[in-house]
């Protein structure tokens, strides 16, 4: 249940975040959706599939781990890997809708906080204010990275939008043999069309490179080759699971 308040200084001045990352804090998650001017970050680390919406769109994720609840990015000692995607970094902050100050019909962007998230806190974490009601440079940070997110959202639906239309995403099913001997099938998810990525003309090609949409393109791409990466990881996990107690 979530329960968001938009952020002032005066009901929040001791309301704190906690940075530490861990399963008792929602990390525990098998994606997160990504933003195109994140992809050359996410793409060091972690495959990126789309996913096809309510709609029949489609949206862009980073993949963590095979199964729900599971993250083989998140160890004892917090999140093993440089890059944490926007989605997941920007919790538990969330852009929020106020009436505008000068009496127009517009609404203001403002941030807001998911009060009743496992990082919230009055005792340890991040102040948001400083003594004098200032914005700590946590917050600001936190700001920034919201505006970035909101501004990426348009850009990568349509990027989503164009890989569509010349039917350069389709349905990918990974066959995932473990350790353990067990085989097992990743579904429902999607991936660049290479064969047809190659077969595009340079007009289209110079269309995609001047709208912003080609190199998010060979980023998703080059990142399949972390599914195996994932497969590493999840055989670690099944030799600690072996250890002796």
């Amino acid at each position: 249940m979530t329960d968001y308040a938009l952020l002032n200084n005066v009901e929040h001045q001791d309301v704190k975040v906690i940075t530490e990352r861990s399963a008792r804090y929602g990390d525990d998650i098998m994606l997160a959706m990504a933003f195109t001017f994140e992809f050359r970050n996410v793409q060091a680390h972690y495959p990126i599939l789309f996913q096809q919406d309510a709609q029949g769109g489609f949206q862009p994720v980073a993949l963590f781990g095979f199964s729900q609840g599971e993250n083989l990015f998140l160890g004892e000692d917090g999140w093993q890997a440089p890059y944490i995607p926007a989605m997941v970094k920007r919790e538990p902050f969330l852009i929020g809708f106020g009436n505008s100050t000068s009496g127009a019909s517009e609404r203001t962007r403002m941030l807001s906080l998911d009060m009743a998230h496992p990082r919230v806190s009055t005792e340890v974490g991040e102040p948001l204010f400083q003594p004098l009601g200032g914005r700590t440079e946590f917050l600001e940070d936190a700001a920034n990275l919201l505006e970035t997110i909101y501004t990426g959202i348009d850009h990568t639906k349509a990027f989503c939008t164009a890989l569509a239309e010349h039917d350069l995403i389709e349905a990918v099913t990974f066959e995932i043999e473990l350790k353990d001997a067990s085989r097992n099938q990743l579904v429902g998810f999607h991936c660049i069309a290479e064969e047809k990525l190659q077969a595009l003309s340079g007009d289209t090609l110079a269309a995609f490179n001047e709208s912003g949409y080609l190199m998010p393109t060979f980023m998703a791409l080059a990142s399949l080759a972390h599914v195996q990466d994932l497969v590493e990881r999840k055989n670690r996990t099944l030799d600690l699971a072996g250890l002796p107690k």
